[in-house]
């Protein structure tokens, strides 16, 4: 399963990147919002770091407009995937955009039925919304699932990005299920190292090195 970072920070992008840790980066307004950078500014210079898809969104609400806005954003970069929100709007952006050779990633996903209109329109990438539905006490994963099965059954080639990622049984359950991409916040990706009994047996052996009065440097 590829790893995509979802964040705009620039800073924690280098340092998983350096670790192999990034196959893409998603964007959206809202980690915008939170870099204080400008939106092609900031792209620009993920896209320079990184090798794969990085998404980049839209924030017209009208197909026209969004198509605009896609085309430019595209523009900035070959590894560009333009995020559309799953809208009739955003399909019909799809549409005109992935057949143009841009890859399109539509986003705000909450059903299989979306996914499938979504893969019907060339999306590159679909990108259902796990911890959003979880926060309303529907399983998140099992929309994962049901997308994995249509799309299986069909010979889709639009790629699973699971998105709204929380926690680490998130990233479990959506390797499991067989998703192929997981956009995953930096803080989680690093708690994917952590297990308790990794730091007890540390602890131990660390204990039982001190004993021995021995050093290697």
């Amino acid at each position: 399963m590829k790893f995509f970072v979802d964040t705009a920070e620039i800073a924690e992008i280098v340092e998983l990147n350096a670790l192999g840790m990034v196959d893409g980066v998603t964007t959206n307004p809202s980690l915008i919002l939170k870099s204080g950078r400008d939106i092609l500014e900031v792209t620009r210079e993920i896209c320079d770091l990184v090798d794969g898809p990085v998404s980049a969104e839209v924030v017209a609400l009208n197909a026209e407009d969004m198509i605009a806005e896609g085309r430019k954003l595209a523009k900035i970069a070959d590894n560009i995937a333009v995020k559309v929100p799953l809208t009739w709007a955003g399909l019909q952006t799809c549409k005109i955009l992935s057949s143009e050779g841009t890859m399109v990633n539509v986003t705000l996903c909450f059903s299989a039925n979306q996914a499938l209109l979504a893969a019907k329109a060339g999306a590159t990438f679909i990108s259902p919304f796990v911890g959003r539905l979880d926060d309303i006490n529907i399983d998140g994963m099992e929309l994962i699932s049901e997308i994995r099965q249509i799309y299986d059954n069909y010979n889709f080639d639009t790629q699973i990005l699971v998105a709204s990622i929380r926690t680490v049984n998130h990233v479990t359950q959506s390797a499991l299920i067989g998703a192929d991409v997981a956009t995953i916040p930096p803080a989680v990706i690093k708690k994917l190292a952590d297990h308790v009994l990794t730091d007890n047996g540390l602890e131990s052996f660390m204990k039982d090195w001190a004993k021995t009065g021995q050093k290697i440097l």
